[in-house]
């Protein structure tokens, strides 16, 4: 639209300079193949990249992995934790009920 508008000769007798008639565009970045950003050639059913990049998709899915590990080691020595707490009151609970002459077993 732009570019009609730029090119176009008013038809009411007025003269455009010849400077002002050219035509306006402009380019578009061009990446070859393989380079690092660029699309590949089959879109998203092909490769994902070039070695570069699934070299740094490896190393994060690693860490991430790693990071996940380790939660759950945590998450598993808190539950052993919280094991031993609850049993040693279950044991302190049994403990009260047979020195004040509760149930008999």
């Amino acid at each position: 639209m732009f570019r009609q508008t730029l090119t176009k000769v008013p038809s009411r007798g007025l003269r455009l300079a010849p400077s002002s008639v050219r035509p306006f565009s402009t380019t578009l970045r061009v990446m070859a193949e393989g380079d690092t950003g660029s699309p590949s050639r089959l879109g998203s059913l092909g490769g994902s990249g070039d070695a570069f990049q699934k070299r740094e998709k490896a190393s994060e899915d690693y860490a991430i992995r790693q990071r996940e590990k380790q939660k759950l080691l945590e998450l598993r020595q808190k539950l052993r934790e919280q094991q031993e707490h609850l049993q040693k009151l279950s044991d302190h609970i049994d403990e009260l009920t047979k020195e004040q002459g509760g149930e008999h077993n």
